[in-house]
């Protein structure tokens, strides 16, 4: 069985340097890793990618069920993932969930892996 990575809050934005700047410390690789971990899963993937295209801003929890073909509580499962790494937002309307990607959580990323960064 894997070793667990042990749990701090990742909600808040990435503080730290691009990876090509210099070596990076123990605990901002830390929190890259958690946050890669969140989206290593091809489910997560394609949530991110259906919220980030969505027209509406936010899609329900049923309507992202749809699109990968799973039930709505393994979606929410996968979302509550995401939303713990800081990558998407939920809001309670009536008995529907709506969820929105934090896009400059996933753009924060995308910055501290860009290897281009500093150059």
């Amino acid at each position: 069985m894997p070793k667990a990575l042990p749990v701090i809050d990742v909600r808040a934005p990435i503080c730290c340097a691009p990876v090509s700047a210099a070596p990076m410390r123990d605990d901002a690789a830390l929190e890259v890793a958690l946050r890669l971990k969140a989206l290593a899963d091809p489910v997560r993937i394609k949530l991110v990618s259906i919220l980030l295209t969505a027209d509406e801003g936010a899609v329900c929890t049923c309507d992202l069920a749809a699109g990968v073909d799973l039930a709505e509580s393994t979606v929410s499962h996968h979302l509550g993932q995401l939303r713990k790494a800081g990558m998407v937002e939920s809001e309670r309307r009536g008995m529907n969930v709506y969820h929105r990607a934090r896009a400059e959580s996933l753009e924060a990323l995308r910055v501290v892996l860009d290897p281009n960064r500093c150059r």
